[in-house]
């Protein structure tokens, strides 16, 4: 099998900086305005989240998932409280992750329901309850191996009927996605993109709108775009970029990115304020 996630991460890295670890009594209030998704993990005691008028009990070891900022409220016993580890979650490109933004706004589990999850869970917990040299650290790639499990979970278990996960998830259009994640620069006819899927041009088009949400060939557009984003940030020059992500010239990605983006690379590179700034525009 192909790997789903590999160029994702590749092109967004996703990074975990713990922030608490230890007992939660009583009412604990998040408000999300740091800018960060979070992700905790409950070791022990019952608890209550509340979040946009929504009331989650939990009463057995748990996870709790935010891909995106959202005011969250813990509430549990005042004296006994409940065990935590927490992390703020950083999604290279921000908005611009597609990944991040094919996860869903909340994510509840049982621990016990993550495979394979035990012997990081249990390393994780004795990190966050002690006080071992090199711990935050440990813990912060700890943290970002979990989310790693939670994504494949969601993608194995259907958790995501439409958009991204459920097209990695589908046993076809997942050739086809991974093909476009890993090669951007070619050109894609969706003659290709079909027989990666191993299915007719008809068929794969109908059935890449109804999972996806959009066409392959806008979704493929997307894709280039959000990787020359990054490319950007990172100061390589546009004529680099086009031919990195399927563009023949400069003025050809700068057509697209204005389509898509209703601005210029330079215009949207200045409101961005990246440190790094391309030196060939």
């Amino acid at each position: 099998m192909v790997d789903r996630l590999a160029a994702l991460l590749d092109h967004f890295s996703i990074t975990a900086q713990v922030f608490h670890t230890g007992a939660l009594c009583g009412i604990n209030d998040l408000d999300g305005d740091a800018g960060y998704g979070q992700i905790h993990l409950i070791r022990e005691g019952a608890v209550e989240v509340r979040h946009h008028g929504r009331t989650t009990r939990i009463t057995e070891p748990s996870l709790l998932f935010y891909p995106r900022p959202l005011a969250h409220r813990f509430i549990t016993d005042p004296e006994r409280g409940a065990d935590f580890a927490c992390a703020n979650l950083s999604f290279d490109g921000g908005l611009n992750n597609p990944l991040a933004n094919a996860l869903p706004p909340f994510v509840c589990l049982p621990l016990s329901a993550l495979p394979g999850s035990g012997p990081v869970l249990d390393l994780l917990f004795e990190e966050a309850f002690s006080q071992n040299c090199g711990r935050q650290t440990v813990l912060n790639r700890l943290f970002e191996v979990v989310l790693i499990q939670v994504v494949r979970y969601l993608m194995e278990e259907g958790e995501t009927k439409l958009g991204l996960l459920a097209g990695l998830a589908h046993t076809r259009l997942r050739g086809a996605l991974v093909a476009m994640h890993e090669n951007p620069e070619h050109n894609w006819s969706l003659a290709e993109l079909a027989d990666r899927a191993g299915m007719s041009r008809s068929l794969f088009a109908s059935t890449f709108k109804e999972t996806i949400g959009e066409t392959p060939g806008s979704y493929l557009q997307r894709w280039r775009i959000a990787v020359a984003k990054q490319a950007l940030k990172q100061g390589l020059p546009l004529k680099l970029i086009a031919g990195d992500v399927g563009y023949g010239s400069e003025a050809a990605l700068s057509r697209a990115f204005k389509t898509s983006e209703g601005c210029t690379p330079r215009e949207w590179l200045k409101a961005t304020g990246p440190e790094n700034k391309p030196d060939e525009m």
